[in-house]
């Protein structure tokens, strides 16, 4: 994967989890900031990412639709069953990475969804299983493992283009 491609797949992530209220929107600013120094560069991407902190609570609901569409990549609108899907696949990615604990991923999604997201089901179930570990036959590395391969199910995902497209033709 280029660092373009990577660049692309994580504002599409930092995107779909500011959608669904998991980071702020200076998160998302300072991802187009890294998608500017990777390679990929559009109008909206350069006004997006010249957001101060202060600017971007205010700025980002409506610079970020058009940033991403100049690159290709999809907005999410609030709450929407594709943007919460999107993000739990954000999540399972950042849980691969390192950056959340098995137990962190599965309550983060349980949280947000509880049971009723079906891509995410199994995830929910296997954060009940962490809280009856005591009273089981299982281990906290099996249900580890269990989430990990969940991880990588949802992580696995359509490619996202690297280069800006342009929409007006």
């Amino acid at each position: 994967m280029t660092s373009t491609e990577a660049a692309a797949i994580a504002l599409q992530d930092h995107a779909a989890l500011w959608s669904m209220g998991e980071i702020r929107a200076s998160d998302v600013v300072n991802a187009a900031c890294d998608a500017l120094v990777a390679g990929l560069d559009t109008p909206c991407l350069r006004i997006l990412a010249a957001c101060t902190r202060a600017e971007a609570d205010y700025d980002v609901h409506d610079l970020l639709p058009a940033a991403l569409d100049e690159l290709g990549l999809t907005f999410y609108s609030v709450g929407s069953e594709a943007g919460q899907e999107a993000a739990a696949r954000a999540l399972a990615r950042r849980m691969l990475a390192g950056e959340l604990t098995p137990r962190e991923f599965t309550f983060r999604i349980h949280q947000r969804h509880g049971h009723e997201l079906p891509l995410t089901e199994r995830l929910a179930e296997l954060d009940d299983e962490y809280d009856i570990l005591e009273y089981g036959d299982r281990t906290v590395d099996q249900v580890d493992t269990e989430v990990t391969a969940e991880a990588r199910r949802l992580a696995a995902h359509p490619a996202i283009p690297a280069e800006p497209t342009d929409s007006r033709s």
